[in-house]
């Protein structure tokens, strides 16, 4: 059985679900939808994980991840339009803008690579925490606050960093934990990549 494969379907399944909820449920599913939120992270972190352990992470296998990670996080912010289009409207202008730095994300790589970014960096996991905490305050509380500025400044901070990953990669390849890093790489410098930090 492929259990990383599995958390990543998983995952990919529970993207229509919870649109489905706060379409049709609407408010009284946000306690809903904010677990099977927490049980989308969950997967993410053990299936990088769980794959370098059982020595079964590929190109493949991660790229799969990194897209399923993007429709995941899409649904959830899409759902929360669905739920609250006042508060999303309220602050329409910075989510625009870190829209529009993923956007760049994957031009840049695919100019440069033919191939979207695949990066896992580590403030990118960094900035998944902090969009579990600014959703679960967005979707539980329909309450923006620090919770969601602090995400948004990871956010940004975070594409600058695979942007920079991307620019200074000489080839495409997965799981860089920062532009230092890319760095190491573009000089032909070996390090060792932690299991559980870049899964």
């Amino acid at each position: 059985m492929n259990t990383p494969l599995s958390l990543i379907l998983f995952r990919l399944l529970l993207a229509p679900i919870i649109l489905l909820l706060a379409y049709f449920i609407g408010e009284n599913a946000k306690i809903i939808i904010v677990i099977l939120m927490y049980l989308g992270l969950i997967s993410d972190i053990l299936d990088g994980i769980i794959a370098r352990k059982q020595n079964i992470s590929s190109p493949k296998l991660r790229r799969m991840d990194s897209q399923t990670d993007m429709v995941f996080w899409v649904s959830i912010g899409l759902a929360t339009w669905i739920l609250y289009p006042k508060l999303i409207s309220d602050n329409s202008i910075v989510i625009w803008t870190i829209l529009g730095m993923e956007l760049a994300c994957y031009a840049i790589s695919f100019i440069k690579f033919k191939k979207e970014t695949c990066t896992h960096a580590f403030l990118s996991k960094i900035w998944g925490i902090t969009l579990l905490i600014a959703f679960t305050s967005l979707i539980g509380f329909n309450h923006a606050g620090i919770p969601f500025y602090s995400a948004v400044i990871i956010g940004l901070i975070s594409h600058i960093d695979v942007i920079l990953i991307i620019l200074i990669l000489p080839k495409w390849t997965h799981d860089i934990p920062s532009a230092y890093h890319a760095y190491l790489i573009r000089k032909n410098i070996n390090f060792k990549k932690n299991k559980y930090l870049n899964g």
